[in-house]
């Protein structure tokens, strides 16, 4: 079966964007996804995204990871499925799609797609884990998908794949384990950051649910202040846009550049013949 295809990405983290309101894609082979996720053998991306028919919003958005496996949700996905979607026209420029995480809004914008978060949950600041020979102090919280924030004062000297796999697997993290960043705060309301995440289990061009985590974190810890300016591995910036309310952020927003690279045609069978 031949498939259309685009490939995008927002602020640096790249996506294979599906239009399967028809429901032929057969996204619940998780080997022949992983196959199409191959950056070498297939089309290679860090997410494969399906615009699917929705009875409670414009549409629905199912998000793959590179291994096959299906997550609650992504937000430069989300912001990529946005675009997206109003491109092939299953939504206006408004639209609301639904998640594994629950009906999310989203907005095309001047400076390209804002989509509203969901509120962060299971918060827990401080928490310590032994990994690799050393002690990290981190912030965890699930903003969509679950993160463990760790500050560092030199983003370039991090080893974010090996202790981005050791903390990404670590026993603290069971059953699910949990995507990790490492933050560094420049200024009252900036903040640079590179993620090791899971599904990808690597480094990222970025990350738009880890940002709203360093982004809560530096708020409700650090006193920093919304909106704030993360910037991506790639240089692109994001800005996490919302309330300071009864000493929390609330009505978060996710706001950043998409982009079609390019179009293209891919045979499933030609994948599946390489797998045997």
């Amino acid at each position: 079966m031949k498939i259309a295809f685009t490939k995008m990405h927002g602020a640096g983290n790249d996506f294979i964007m599906i239009d399967d309101r028809q429901s032929r894609v057969p996204w619940q082979d998780h080997f022949l996804m992983a196959a199409l996720a191959a950056r070498r053998l297939g089309v290679g991306c860090e997410g494969i995204i399906l615009i699917q028919a929705s009875d409670k919003a414009d549409f629905r958005m199912r998000f793959l990871n590179p291994d096959g496996t299906e997550v609650e949700m992504c937000g430069n996905g989300s912001r990529c499925a946005a675009a997206f979607a109003h491109a092939i026209g299953a939504a206006g420029r408004a639209m609301t799609m639904e998640t594994m995480c629950g009906l999310m809004d989203a907005e095309l914008v001047d400076l390209g797609v804002k989509v509203w978060m969901p509120e962060p949950t299971r918060k827990t600041y401080g928490l310590v884990v032994n990994a690799c020979g050393r002690s990290f102090t981190g912030d965890f919280m699930n903003t969509g998908v679950p993160h463990y924030v760790v500050a560092v004062d030199d983003l370039a000297a991090v080893d974010v794949t090996g202790w981005g796999r050791a903390l990404r697997q670590h026993p603290v993290f069971d059953p699910e384990g949990t995507n990790v960043d490492f933050v560094a705060y420049r200024a009252p309301d900036r903040l640079a950051m590179r993620t090791y995440e899971r599904g990808v289990e690597g480094e990222s061009g970025a990350c738009g649910t880890g940002a709203v985590a360093c982004a809560v974190a530096a708020v409700e810890r650090l006193g920093l202040t919304l909106p704030i300016r993360a910037r991506t591995p790639a240089g692109y910036e994001l800005i996490i846009g919302g309330d300071w309310r009864d000493h929390k952020c609330t009505g978060l927003t996710l706001t950043g550049p998409t982009r079609t690279v390019y179009t293209g045609e891919i045979e499933l069978d030609s994948l599946e013949s390489e797998m045997e």
